[in-house]
């Protein structure tokens, strides 16, 4: 950003902590901008005329007469058609070398919609991935987060659903990717040749931590110029918002705030609820849906990032390894998509709602059976079924690997049915069993 004319400049910082410093100005803003030391900061707190200011970049090396100057606006990103198909930085500057962006400036971080211009959600989004379009549809204007362990392939299963998902545009907020999985984001999309529907705001590991409190901003500041200036589809995917809440953390712990439950700020909530609650359904067709990756710390779900998470979005994806294929599924006891039922039979075949239920209902069968086997029962020769019904479920479906549209899914656990079980003991109506059980071969 350009200084102005006239522009005052202050010499004296009155505070300095390992993010923060704080000094004596008037005529200051929340959220507005600033340059300490040739660094971008930003206003977080005013107390009277003592103004502290969050520095991205840290403040190492800062002096305490560093020159400060006020830019009198928040940060803002230049929106046009023109991003598509680009990568840029947390401070929303191009990547590799590329051009800006030509387009009006729009400030991040607004308010979310008013509910009176939100519609209910009622468009499916197909992923491809059975264990969430099978079990856990998702719907335009969703909000729901991936809960995974650290060591879980999540980033692999964000760059699929980007690859897959039926969207018009595909917005990436990475924040704390290593370089090895930026670099395996950027060739997935070139490889597949889907840059021109995807645009990645990407804040790195070398790169200040404090950062990439600006990443969820830029991406769905994007979203909202694709679902409200074009009526489009929006798809942004954030990874890792435990990496998010971290940054959060560090910035409230330096202010000497009071940290609240397991060191995270009082005000974690409303900080996860303002980037959560830019999902919406316009009437006019547009739509930003937002799927998010929280890790868990030893798959600790008590914990306040997941816990807050939970009562924000609506329902959680939940990634596990099965033990019994070594696979990477969607946990269907775990898993919940509060908005399926909107969908489900109505935007999908008819037997679906059945399908889906009959299928996890015999899987739970499959996970009592195990636990019989664990503690040395003898099994029925239905508990021997259930348990071959249930890995072949595992690999055929549930695996985040596989990729077939939801018709495919829905064929496929019939023949598994026909396979494993009789037709009373799925225990689907007589009406779908007739249309779609498998003939006998």
């Amino acid at each position: 950003m350009e200084t102005k004319a006239f522009q005052k400049i202050y010499t004296q910082l009155v505070g300095i902590t390992k993010a923060t410093c704080s000094l004596r100005a008037q005529g200051v803003a929340n959220e507005e901008l600033a340059m300490v030391h040739g660094r971008l900061a930003q206003v977080v707190k005013i107390i009277g005329d003592v103004v502290t200011l969050q520095v991205f970049g840290g403040t190492e090396g800062i002096p305490t007469n560093a020159e400060v100057i006020f830019y009198g606006e928040p940060p803002k990103l230049k929106v046009g058609d023109d991003l598509a198909g680009r990568f840029f930085n947390a401070y929303g500057q191009p990547l590799f070398g590329g051009t800006d962006v030509e387009g009006a400036p729009r400030e991040i971080g607004g308010p979310s919609v008013n509910p009176l211009r939100r519609k209910q959600p009622s468009e499916l989004i197909a992923t491809g991935i059975a264990g969430i379009d099978l079990n856990n549809t998702l719907v335009t204007g969703q909000k729901i987060p991936f809960f995974a362990d650290p060591d879980q392939p999540y980033n692999q299963v964000m760059a699929n659903v980007a690859l897959r998902a039926k969207a018009d545009k595909i917005i990436l907020g990475g924040m704390g990717l290593t370089n090895d999985d930026f670099l395996y984001f950027k060739n997935v999309f070139e490889n597949a040749g889907a840059l021109d529907r995807i645009i990645c705001f990407v804040n790195t590991t070398e790169q200040p931590p404090v950062e990439r409190l600006l990443v969820p901003d830029m991406a769905l500041t994007a979203a909202e110029y694709f679902a409200t200036e074009k009526n489009e589809k929006v798809l942004v995917l954030l990874t890792d918002m435990t990496l998010y809440a971290d940054a959060l953390s560090i910035v409230s712990n330096r202010m000497d705030q009071i940290p609240s439950k397991d060191s995270m700020p009082g005000s974690l909530y409303s900080d996860l609820a303002k980037v959560y609650e830019k999902a919406v359904q316009f009437p006019d067709g547009g739509s930003i849906t937002i799927i998010a990756v929280t890790t868990l710390s030893g798959g600790d779900i008590t914990h306040a990032i997941p816990d807050n998470t939970g009562y924000i979005t609506e329902g959680q994806l939940f990634l596990r390894k099965d033990s019994d294929t070594n696979k990477v599924i969607v946990d269907p006891f775990r898993s919940l998509s509060r908005l399926k039922q909107l969908v489900i039979g109505k935007k999908t075949r008819e037997d679906h709602p059945q399908v889906m239920n009959a299928a996890v209902r015999l899987y739970a069968d499959a996970a009592n059976a195990k636990t019989k086997l664990e503690n040395g029962f003898d099994l029925s020769e239905y508990d021997e079924r259930c348990l071959k019904f249930a890995h072949d479920y595992s690999l055929r479906l549930l695996a985040i690997d596989i990729n077939i549209d939801i018709d495919a899914m829905l064929n496929q656990t019939w023949e598994l049915f026909a396979k494993y079980f009789t037709k009373a003991e799925v225990a689907i109506r007589q009406e779908f069993v007739k249309k779609y059980w498998p003939a006998e071969q």
